[in-house]
């Protein structure tokens, strides 16, 4: 019978439900089993009961004699430990943990064996786990080279080295693992405890993290960026520290590389002052100013920072929305650029060329505008003047041009004349007293008077009338003015005349001058159909334009009037030759044609100003003359009479030659007739010398009227030369050199021009004055 200490052993086993545990004898064969062990290995006591435990090993193991091994040792040993894999009754397997002992009787004789086993395959998975997850821990920090990562203790002394450690700061494992870490400081910061203060904030705060200077192994430098986190045991106890540092010394370079530019461009932008640069929000708010935008703006960057841009347009155009609408085009179209008027801090205009450019961050979003302004007000007055000056340019190229064509046509147009008027002036003798016939004579007669002023007019505008100037006071020059223009104008037309008597002597035909202001008056008269005020006036003053080729003390005579005024599009016109806005029976065009001629070969020029409904005015701007006054030049009287002449008459258009043969016989005269100036020469060396030539200077041949003049000179320097011309520019530079008359002539100053050269020899005097008839007061503009 069991005692009670039996009963409760074999209770105790029985309730060892996790762990297998039963008796085999000295072969190894079974001979009790709890649950534990059936649970554990799947048998019941029925089926394992006399079987050896070796069918619980794996076929590997029996075939390698592990189960008879462990008999041997136990019973030798009287204990031994083993694990390994073991094999279920269902084949599976399941990682034991097993111990094994030798029992003895109370004589101390071996009689089995205590084996107690336990399943361990949980946590053998987790320790192969763990023992695997610490293997990739170190297969990763070995295989990181990038990052320095290594252990210190407590006191900072390395015990752990990874490559990447190797590759940035140089040393190898064994060279620095037992060395403390300060050796990666530089000398200054290891005397200024860095080391120890990182330690030190690491524990205190938990984590250390910055950025210094250290130093590799060969002693070079290089930017590293460091962490330490303090390392813990289960107990909380610090037991040493984590570091991983890298190195950023590129990172750093660029950096510096960027605030060097950032520092280089904002000095660059703050240095320019012929732009104002600066940036705008999104809303068009300025943010920031440099100093061309103060020095050009008038704002310094405490009074606009913060304001919005639109303060610089002028009301008009932020009324129109000019502002939103230049930030509008930029953001869409990605660039605003315009010139126009801008508005400074004192409120005055500056002519601005703006350019805006949209800001945007790396994910395309709007952030702002770049706007840079400059100050052109200068470039836009001088574009404005090089406008005017080819403007001016392209005017007087037309305007030579014109006169060139109107000179080339006014010798032809005088010879016509000649020959209409000289003709009807010879055919008067021979209609008796037919009233009709004196009649159409007259009109041949008024017809030629009115081309001989016409012509006179194109060769005025061309500048190849041939002037009589003299140098007086131009006060004296206009005494007669009044009269001149009072019997132009109707009883609704005010004239006033102011005319100080310190005006300035000025060198001009007095003649051309006459003319000049009667078309002006004139063309006024017609300008005023309802009456209003003519006014002429006159002053010195001193032109200080550079952009205009006159310049210098000039005289100014107005003639102004409050008429209907000239439109803009025909302003640029009407000194044009034949131009002209009345009806056809109420001018020729030629009016201010004239006016225009006669100022630019005075040396000056003539300037209008118009507004439509308020009238015109007009200036001659003729230059001051330094020169001797004289007095007005009379018409020289011939100082002896001269009886009938032998003349030689040089002129190649036969039909001028016949007018002005009958002229000259119907004077009394003898008349030879050479058709050029190689038969002139001829037929002074054959015949009779003659009292006179008288040439036209336009000839065909190798030889002109003037040229001929000036070799008769040479070879009969006592034979008197008269020549004549209708328009001749080799006759514009003359000056007194010869007696010219001037086509179309009367019969009456052909008389008088042949009278005073004939009297010149007789009396050895040299005036060169040729009397015409008296221009008639009233012509029409």
């Amino acid at each position: 019978m069991k005692s009670s200490d039996d009963h409760r052993f074999e209770l105790l086993v029985e309730s060892l439900t996790g762990y297998g545990v039963y008796m085999l004898d000295l072969e190894g064969r079974v001979t009790s089993w709890n649950r534990g062990a059936q649970n554990l290995k799947g048998y019941t006591a029925d089926e394992i009961q006399g079987e050896e435990f070796s069918r619980f090993f794996t076929l590997e193991d029996r075939r390698d004699g592990l189960p008879r091994r462990l008999i041997m040792q136990a019973r030798t040993l009287g204990r031994i430990d083993s694990e390994g894999w073991r094999v279920r009754k269902d084949g599976s397997r399941f990682w034991a943990v097993a111990t094994l002992h030798l029992m003895r009787d109370e004589a101390g004789a071996p009689v089995g064996f205590a084996k107690v086993t336990r399943d361990m395959t949980e946590q053998r998975a987790a320790q192969q786990a763990l023992i695997e997850s610490e293997r990739r821990f170190r297969y990763l920090v070995e295989g990181v080279v990038d990052y320095a990562i290594y252990m210190l203790d407590v006191n900072g002394v390395v015990t752990n080295w990874n490559r990447g450690a190797q590759r940035i700061k140089g040393y190898d494992a064994d060279e620095i693992v037992g060395r403390h870490f300060g050796a990666f400081y530089a000398p200054d910061d290891r005397a200024a405890g860095r080391p120890a203060l990182a330690l030190a904030t690491a524990k205190a705060e938990g984590r250390f993290e910055g950025e210094g200077w250290r130093l590799r192994k060969d002693g070079s430098r290089f930017w590293a960026s460091v962490v330490i986190d303090p390392i813990h045991d289960d107990q909380g106890r610090l037991i040493g520290y984590a570091k991983i540092t890298r190195d950023i010394s590129e990172r750093k370079a660029a950096e510096e590389a960027l605030a060097q530019s950032e520092r280089q461009f904002r000095m660059l932008v703050e240095g320019v002052v012929d732009y104002a640069i600066y940036m705008l929000d999104p809303n068009g708010i300025i943010t920031n100013w440099n100093a061309g935008a103060e020095k050009i703006k008038g704002y310094n960057a405490s009074e606009i920072v913060g304001q919005h841009f639109s303060k610089f347009y002028s009301p008009e155009d932020r009324a129109a929305g000019l502002p939103l609408q230049s930030l509008h085009k930029a953001a869409t179209e990605g660039r605003f650029e315009a010139e126009a008027w801008r508005v400074r801090k004192d409120g005055t205009l500056f002519w601005a060329n703006v350019v805006i450019d949209p800001i945007r961050d790396e994910a395309g979003r709007l952030v702002g505008y770049a706007k840079i302004t400059r100050d052109i007000t200068d470039k836009k007055r001088v574009q404005a003047e090089l406008d005017q000056a080819r403007e001016r340019m392209a005017h007087n190229q037309k305007m030579e041009a014109l006169g060139q064509l109107t000179g080339g046509v006014a010798h032809d147009f005088n010879n016509l004349l000649m020959v209409v008027g000289g003709q009807a002036h010879l055919l008067r003798s021979k209609v008796g007293d037919d009233p009709k016939a004196h009649r159409a004579l007259d009109a041949i007669e008024t017809s030629a008077l009115r081309g001989q002023d016409l012509t006179r007019h194109l060769l005025s505008f061309a500048r190849r009338q041939r002037l009589q100037t003299t140098i007086a006071p131009l006060a004296e020059r206009m005494s007669g003015v009044r009269e001149l223009v009072a019997t132009s104008l109707p009883p609704n037309i005010d004239l006033e005349l102011n005319l100080p008597g310190d005006l300035w002597p000025v060198e001009v035909d007095q003649g051309e001058l006459d003319l000049a202001i009667l078309n002006l008056a004139v063309n006024a008269r017609d300008a005023m159909p309802t009456g209003g005020r003519l006014t002429i006036s006159a002053r010195n003053t001193n032109l200080a334009d550079a952009s205009s080729e006159l310049s210098g003390e000039v005289v100014e005579i107005q003639i102004a009037d409050t008429g209907t005024g000239i439109a803009p599009d025909i302003l640029a016109k009407i000194f044009e030759p034949f131009f002209t806005t009345k009806d056809i029976d109420k001018g020729t065009g030629l009016g201010l044609s004239h006016v225009y001629g006669f100022a630019q070969q005075a040396g000056g020029d003539v300037r209008v100003e118009s507004t439509l409904g308020k009238g015109t005015r007009f200036s001659i701007l003729l230059p001051r003359s330094h020169g001797e006054a004289s007095t007005k030049a009379l018409l020289a009287e011939p100082s002896a009479e001269v009886g009938a002449a032998r003349i030689l008459l040089v002129e190649d258009n036969p039909d001028v030659a016949d007018v002005a043969t009958g002229l000259l016989e119907r004077l009394g005269h003898q008349v030879r007739v050479a058709n050029n100036a190689a038969t002139a020469l001829s037929a002074l060396q054959h015949g009779a010398p003659p009292d006179l030539v008288f040439s036209d200077i336009v000839m065909a041949g190798e030889m002109d009227g003037l040229e001929l003049a000036r070799l008769l000179r040479e070879r009969h320097p006592n034979l008197p030369v008269l020549l004549a011309t209708g328009y001749s520019q080799a006759a514009e530079n003359l000056g007194g050199e010869f007696r010219i008359l001037r086509k179309p002539y009367s019969l009456e100053a052909l008389k008088a021009a042949i009278e005073l050269a004939l009297s010149e020899v007789k009396v050895g005097a040299f005036a060169k004055v040729v009397p015409l008839l008296p221009a008639r007061k009233e012509r029409k503009a």
